[in-house]
């Protein structure tokens, strides 16, 4: 017997309330097994794809892409049930009425609750289309004309069944007065009404945002049923373009006109983030120029030794391990603002944050316990992180939790900035590019290779000596490496 189950929006970490619906891996009728990807979300953090709770056929998406839920709302619909009914969305024509797809008259709304509590089961729908029951109980309120259950599948032909076929319920029959139509009961798909046109909720309300009648389309699903496609070629919208794909940017087809993106998802996260720790945190940037040559130099050759066979060495390596060096001795700067304890937290531990700018916005994960990496090691943890990162895989676990963080700007071609605090972190270190540029080096002007150092922090943690100390120490283990191992 089928057995109607509902996957709810979880929380995917830290307390997130809502998340985006990016895209549906299944549509209703597909078979799913467990742990089976069903969908990508976005919350204020990441893309998280979620699997499948669940075996057996989807009976309905309940909500669309592109739409913004609420944790804890019903997300899809799947029949766990191995070889009961079809399920509710693809039933064939004569067990679907309008009475599925309308809100109910009071008598029939009462009944249907007491049918419900009847069955111990009562099945949430998309808004508008009112109370549905699960599968089972339907079909024991619509019989054939013989007073027998319909059969679970019927032949294309079973929706020319007379109107007498429809017996009536205890309540009393109140549908037809109510409604403008003349007609209540079953109407064949030829009739030209929407309620006897065969097509699933999403479709329906897919043709409601694109103003598509539904009557005047023919239909290329099974049974004769309208699709997706059916609706979407109706209006000469390619195929991946839904209302909900259109919705974040409308374009001005005017020279000069304007685009309105929404606010959702990281870059909504990362705004407020921003603005919280600029308007709470009191900032304070310091700037160093420095001879970057020799780091440079020693980049090159730990791209030869074996231990970083196949893994991207970069300046940033060497850069990262001096930050994590300089943390060591002066502890202060990894630190946090407990406001309401009004305590100032030292971690002794570095979850060295990597800011990465992506397709969906500033993300900054970090790699826990960088402090007790070996060299080869945060190499390797460097490249993972930035891939995940810019394949859009970075998991809210990935971006909580950092403690202090390097921003690198020069690969944008920029020499310096101010950056700006990821909250609850007392310091961020930003790597301007590296060019040639004079200097003077033994009381000779040479050229070198340059580049400067920028370091914001807060100053309710962090005094001005405390910062410069830190910065000039970063800045003298990048000139001589080898300070690194003397100060390690």
């Amino acid at each position: 017997m089928a057995e109607l189950k509902e996957f709810k929006l979880p929380d995917v970490g830290e307390g997130l309330t809502e998340a985006d619906i990016v895209r549906w891996h299944v549509q209703a009728g597909d078979t799913v097994k467990v742990n089976q990807i069903i969908v990508e979300i976005e919350t204020a953090k990441a893309v998280v794809e979620l699997p499948s709770p669940h075996a057996g056929v989807v009976s309905s998406l309940l909500v669309s892409e592109g739409e913004t839920v609420d944790v804890g709302t019903p997300i899809i619909a799947i029949d766990t049930g191995g070889d009961g009914p079809a399920p509710v969305d693809v039933l064939p024509l004569q067990t679907s009425t309008s009475a599925d797809l309308v809100p109910p008259p009071p008598a029939e709304a009462a009944e249907a609750a007491e049918a419900a509590e009847a069955g111990g089961k009562r099945q949430a729908v998309l808004v508008g289309y009112g109370v549905k029951l699960g599968s089972t109980a339907r079909r024991q309120r619509k019989p054939a004309a013989d007073g027998h259950p319909a059969p679970a599948r019927s032949a294309p032909a079973a929706p020319q069944t007379p109107a007498p076929a429809r017996p009536a319920p205890a309540a009393p029959q109140t549908p037809a007065p109510a409604r403008p139509a003349p007609a209540a009961p079953p109407v064949p798909s030829g009739s030209g009404t929407v309620a006897g046109t065969l097509a699933k909720p999403p479709v329906r309300k897919l043709a409601r945002d694109l103003g598509v009648d539904l009557t005047a389309l023919a239909g290329t699903g099974p049974n004769g049923s309208i699709t997706r496609d059916d609706v979407e070629a109706a209006t000469a919208t390619p195929p991946a373009a839904t209302a909900a794909d259109r919705a974040p940017a409308r374009r001005s087809a005017q020279p000069g006109g304007e685009e309105r993106i929404p606010v959702r998802g990281v870059r909504k996260h990362t705004a407020a983030a921003m603005t919280t720790s600029a308007f709470t945190a009191p900032h304070v940037t310091m700037f160093l120029e420095i001879d970057i040559t020799e780091t440079m130099a020693a980049a090159t050759a730990l791209r030869d030794l074996p231990d970083f066979s196949g893994v991207r060495v970069s300046p940033l390596l060497l850069v990262a391990k001096a930050l994590l060096v300089a943390v060591a001795r002066h502890p202060m700067i990894n630190s946090t603002w407990d406001e309401a304890a009004q305590e100032i937290v030292v971690k002794h531990y570095v979850n060295l944050g990597i800011a990465a700018a992506t397709d969906r916005g500033l993300l900054v994960p970090n790699i826990k316990d960088a402090h007790a990496l070996t060299l080869p090691e945060l190499a390797q943890a460097l490249a993972d992180l930035a891939a995940e990162a810019r394949a859009g895989r970075s998991t809210p676990a990935d971006l909580a939790d950092g403690t202090i963080s390097i921003t690198n700007v020069g690969v944008f071609g920029v020499d310096s900035g101010t950056p700006i605090l990821p909250p609850g972190q007392a310091a961020i270190l930003a790597f301007g590019q590296v060019k040639d540029g004079p200097w003077v080096r033994d009381g000779q002007l040479t050229v070198r290779r340059v580049c400067t150092l920028s370091m914001s922090f807060d100053h309710r943690i962090v005094d001005g000596d405390l910062g410069a100390a830190v910065l000039r120490d970063v800045g003298a283990m990048l000139a001589e490496p080898l300070r690194m191992l003397a100060w390690s």
